[in-house]
């Protein structure tokens, strides 16, 4: 019976800052309250050249144009420093429509084959110039 109730004083201990109001994210200085998840700097920006050194599923960021359609979801992406082949799925479009003129930013994941590297995208957005 003791044992039963040192368990169970240790669980609703230990079980208290799950139940706390705050429901996760980062608030820090000039934030504003969310939902959840992360709003600043994220790090990872980068340019062609710098992706291609990066390891095999390291997240990117990249700013730049794509100007060829290289196959069905494979297209060629430039930016100041280069070129790289992007995969981009049908459904990561998002009805966004971009022509070679436009800036747009890309995140997603290098994928490093044992001759190629490619930006396997998992979003794509229209810049503002």
């Amino acid at each position: 019976m003791k044992k039963t109730a040192a368990i169970l004083a240790v669980l609703a201990i230990c079980s208290a800052p799950a139940f706390a109001a705050n429901q996760g994210g980062f608030t820090g200085p000039a934030t504003t309250q969310q939902s959840g998840g992360f709003t600043g700097p994220d790090g990872s920006k980068a340019t062609v050249e710098s992706a291609k050194s990066l390891r095999d599923d390291a997240w990117v960021t990249l700013r730049g144009n794509i100007v060829e359609r290289v196959s069905d979801d494979t297209y060629l992406f430039k930016d100041a420093t280069g070129t790289i082949n992007v995969d981009i799925n049908r459904k990561r479009w998002n009805g966004v429509t971009v022509g070679p003129q436009d800036t747009v930013e890309i995140q997603g994941e290098v994928d490093k084959d044992w001759n190629s590297v490619e930006i396997d995208v998992k979003e794509i957005r229209k810049v503002a110039q």
